[in-house]
């Protein structure tokens, strides 16, 4: 991504909405107010913004709501409540309908800046399979979706090539020279927490080449042809938990 982040902050508490938007653009993002939910929606209709700030408790409309009605727009949008109560049933109802993360006020501002901070870096992912065409058509769908693509039609160029700037491997699990269940284990070895999903056209005859896969760490299977929307799902879950890990240190 890495350009200054869009941010719609959204607080009923005007001054708390002012402080927030005020250091948000100090340290170099773009930075709006929402005073309530339904202004919210306005403003997220009127332009496109990266991730969305939000109380809880706000009348009208509260955080969660909002949550509900920006998931129906936009999916892939991150969304981030604050509150002032450490245990809220209503911020754990967020959490179970997709909200990232609940922080607690008063913000810590150097961990919500370290969160900004990662959701800025580029979707950097590596596609490993042997067929050449599959990685073109695959990563020109992926380039279309601002992910940055790295094709490595040589599985013994995985590792070295793969690196600590991608956020997913997508493998296949059945290549001419080096099996992917062996490039997998290398994978694991050297970095044990990259979410790796295979890949194969060979539903039956790889079964377990499959199962033995996610025993070690896969994340999980996805079968040729690749339904595009169900790999796009799954690169939003991967980057909700990224993000909401974070939040969490």
């Amino acid at each position: 991504m890495n350009h200054k982040l869009r941010i719609l902050v959204v607080d009923d508490d005007h001054n708390m909405a002012k402080t927030l938007v005020d250091i948000l653009r100090v340290k170099g993002h773009e930075a709006q107010a929402a005073h309530s939910g339904p202004q919210a929606l306005e403003k997220a209709a009127q332009g496109e913004f990266d991730c969305v700030l939000s109380d809880v408790k706000m009348p009208d409309m509260d955080g969660v709501e909002l949550h509900r009605a920006l998931k129906a727009r936009r999916p892939d949008l991150p969304v981030v409540l604050m509150t002032a109560y450490s245990s809220d049933s209503l911020v754990n109802q967020g959490l179970e309908q997709g909200v990232i993360a609940a922080l607690t006020k008063p913000l810590d501002i150097g961990l919500l800046l370290a969160f900004f901070s990662f959701l800025r870096q580029e979707r950097s992912i590596a596609i490993v399979d042997d067929d050449p065409n599959f990685c073109k058509s695959l990563g020109d769908m992926l380039r279309a979706r601002d992910f940055t693509v790295t094709t490595i039609t040589d599985p013994r160029e995985a590792l070295e090539r793969i690196g600590t700037d991608k956020e997913v491997v997508l493998l296949d699990i059945k290549m001419n020279s080096i099996g992917g269940l062996e490039v997998l284990r290398e994978i694991r070895e050297q970095y044990s927490h990259l979410p790796v999903i295979m890949v194969t056209g060979y539903r039956q005859e790889m079964a377990p080449a499959i199962e033995a896969a996610l025993e070690i760490g896969a994340y999980t299977c996805l079968y040729k042809p690749v339904e595009m929307d169900k790999l796009f799902q799954l690169l939003t879950q991967i980057r909700r938990q990224e993000l909401s890990k974070i939040l969490k240190m």
